[in-house]
């Protein structure tokens, strides 16, 4: 800890913080994009009887960025859904083993995700795979890249999360003897 008492975060915390902050707002600058083209295909769909396969597709496309983007957001936020209902009772020590294990364990789980989806967006891309629809959007390997991508971020901003619980503990441990 520092002389006023802050903890010191080292350059590749703030850089993989920052970056997880920066994917957030090209999320929502994303989500902006699909409730406007949702809302002019419907109204181009009920008012003038017009639809485009292409624009309905990229409705999904728009809507698979926002998840598989936005989740190591989320998570960093600490938007994601937690059941307190015992953790609320652990001790410190307790709290901290468990966010530890849990951040292990979803990093585990994503790198998993990366892992089974490069064959998959591989294919995808050496076919050249489009939309089967005429009329459609004709890179779909590209809407499955986002899923290893995606899962790479939320892997990344684990390993951000541990790093700030080590920090963070080890500033209280050395702010209780002192």
């Amino acid at each position: 800890m520092s002389a006023a008492g802050h903890i010191h975060t080292p350059a590749a915390l703030r850089g993989i913080e920052s970056f997880i902050d920066w994917i957030g707002r090209v999320t929502a600058w994303v989500a902006l994009a699909m409730i406007g083209l949702v809302a002019l295909n419907v109204i181009l769909r009920y008012s003038l009887s017009l639809g485009s396969v292409w624009a309905q597709e990229l409705e999904w496309h728009l809507l698979a960025a926002l998840i598989l983007l936005g989740m190591c957001h989320a998570l960093q936020r600490g938007d994601n859904v937690r059941v307190d209902l015992f953790y609320a009772r652990y001790s410190p020590t307790t709290k901290f083993v468990v966010d530890v294990f849990a951040a292990l364990l979803t990093a585990a789980v994503a790198l998993l995700f990366v892992y089974l989806s490069l064959p998959y967006v591989g294919q995808s891309y050496s076919i050249l795979e489009g939309s089967p629809d005429p009329g459609g959007i004709p890179y779909r390997w590209a809407v499955k890249a986002l899923i290893p991508l995606g899962y790479s971020l939320v892997a990344l901003q684990q390993l951000a999360h541990l790093m700030r619980l080590v920090i963070t503990r080890r500033a209280s441990l050395e702010g209780a003897h002192v």
